[in-house]
């Protein structure tokens, strides 16, 4: 997985009661755009260090289409 600041991340429940999460990942902190990422979570405004799992999906910020890894 790689991503560039401004990117989305989306990152989908594994179980039926976990919710979808969007967020714009503000800070990069592995190398070649590798996790860990620091996000802002859209729907809280919270910010957090995230190291994404396969759940995870990232839409680059110069694209407006589907999410795409």
């Amino acid at each position: 997985m790689h991503a560039s600041v401004g990117d989305r991340i989306h990152v989908s429940g594994t179980h039926v009661d976990d919710h979808e999460r969007d967020g714009e990942i503000l800070e990069v902190r592995g190398e070649g755009g590798s996790p860990p990422y620091v996000v802002r979570w859209l729907d809280s405004g919270h910010e957090a260090l995230v190291f994404p799992g396969p759940d995870a999906t990232i839409r680059p910020a110069e694209q407006g289409g589907e999410h795409a890894t």
